[in-house]
């Protein structure tokens, strides 16, 4: 495996556990709610942010594959 291959598996774990976790909070929250409009209406920031994780993975593999290994080095 690549040096970067092993610099994006800590980014691709992260995403993906906290992506499941907010995904499994939505599936709860929508079909175990009586409160069907509230329900939905608290689903969707909760959806925005699984969209967001993705989108921050995707800019961070860019990142790793132009060769900016390391984060704070902006800083």
């Amino acid at each position: 495996m690549s040096d970067h291959g092993k610099k994006k598996i800590g980014p691709i774990v992260v995403t993906v556990f906290v992506v499941a976790y907010l995904l499994i909070y939505l599936i709860l929250l929508l079909f175990m709610s009586q409160l069907h409009l509230a329900a939905l209406l608290l689903a969707i920031p909760v959806a925005v942010l699984a969209a967001a994780m993705v989108y921050v993975l995707y800019r961070r593999m860019k990142e790793i594959d132009g060769g900016e290994e390391d984060d704070l080095s902006n800083y």
